[in-house]
C-alpha cells in the first residue's frame, strides 16, 4: 500500500460490509487501477450498494493506497484543511476574516477577495495569488467558543499543500492569541 487509509477497517466494515483489504482486492479484480475516480465510486455505489459518501471514501482510499492519488489531491489540484477551536464567538471569528482591518492583525498575507459570506457561518474567498480559493467555516461550540476550519484548495502540488497547511496552522494560532 502506498498510503494507509485514514479511516480504520472496523469503521469501513461497519458502514460498507467489507474491510479495506476486501475492497482493494475486489477493486483490483474489477480493473479499478485503470478507472477514473468517478467510475470507481460508481462501481462501488451501483454494483455493491455502497452509499454515496462511503463510495467516495472507499474510492479515495483505494486510489491513495495504490499510488493513484496523493494525500490532499483532488481533481482540481490539492486541498488542505486546518481546524482550531478558539475561545471566541462564531460571529467574532467570522469577522476576523471578513473585516480587512481585523484580518490584517493576524494574517500575514491579508489580501483576499471575498466571494461569498454568510455570517457567522461561512466565507469563501480567492487567495492573494488570484488562483487558489479558501473556504472558511465557523461552528459555534457553546457560549464564547467556536471551531474554525479553513480549507485552501486548487493548490498546484503537494509541496504547495504542505506549505499552506503549515501557514494556516500558524495563522490560526495567531488568530487564537488575539481572539481569546
Amino acid at each position: 500500500m502506498a498510503k494507509k487509509p485514514a479511516i480504520g477497517d472496523e469503521a469501513v466494515r461497519a458502514k460498507t460490509g467489507k474491510t479495506w483489504r476486501e475492497w482493494f482486492a475486489l477493486l483490483d479484480k474489477a480493473g479499478a487501477k485503470a478507472m477514473a475516480h468517478r467510475d470507481i465510486a460508481a462501481c462501488l455505489h451501483e454494483k455493491h450498494a455502497v452509499g454515496d459518501w462511503w463510495s467516495q471514501m472507499v474510492a479515495v482510499g483505494y486510489e491513495q493506497a495504490r499510488g493513484l492519488r496523493a494525500a490532499h489531491e483532488k481533481p482540481g489540484g490539492y486541498e488542505i484543511s486546518v481546524s482550531k477551536t478558539i475561545g471566541a464567538s462564531a460571529a467574532a471569528l467570522h469577522r476576523a476574516f471578513a473585516d480587512a482591518r481585523t484580518r490584517k492583525r493576524w494574517l500575514p498575507d491579508p489580501a483576499i477577495t471575498i466571494r461569498t459570506s454568510t455570517s457567522p457561518r461561512r466565507l469563501r474567498a480567492t487567495w492573494a495569488d488570484g488562483a487558489t480559493v479558501i473556504d472558511v467555516n465557523v461552528l459555534a461550540k457553546g457560549a464564547g467558543k467556536a471551531q474554525l476550519t479553513v480549507q485552501h484548495g486548487k493548490l498546484r502540488d503537494a509541496r504547495a499543500a504542505a506549505k499552506m497547511k503549515k501557514y494556516w496552522a500558524a495563522a490560526l494560532a495567531e488568530l487564537r492569541k488575539i481572539a481569546e
